[in-house]
């Protein structure tokens, strides 16, 4: 009796080649010609805003705006970013920047 078949006896052997240097695998390289694009500041602010969002330690972030947050959290000791509070008091009519991630879904 021979030895058990395989399902991978059914498919070749593909040997890949190793990519160009500093290319790691599951990366997406750029597009030919294109560089990165910097952030902008509305842009750098945002992502400050979403990571405020996102970071559970501050308490929950439904239902209340960001200042809001904010302050509960300077209240409890929680000490908030400072930088967050900037932010929000440079733009204080602007939704983009007053509300949360979770701001258009429903409670």
């Amino acid at each position: 009796m021979g030895r058990k078949r395989l399902i991978t006896d059914s498919y070749p052997v593909v040997k890949r080649r190793e990519g160009p240097a500093g290319h790691s695998k599951g990366e997406l390289a750029p597009e030919l010609g294109e560089e990165p694009q910097p952030l902008n500041v509305d842009d750098a602010e945002l992502e400050l805003l979403r990571q405020f969002d996102l970071a559970w330690q501050y308490g929950p972030c439904t239902g209340i705006t960001r200042l809001q947050r904010w302050h509960r959290a300077e209240q409890m000791g929680l000490a908030p970013p400072p930088e967050v509070r900037q932010v929000l008091q440079t733009h204080p009519g602007d939704p983009r920047f007053q509300y949360s991630l979770w701001h258009v879904y429903p409670l």
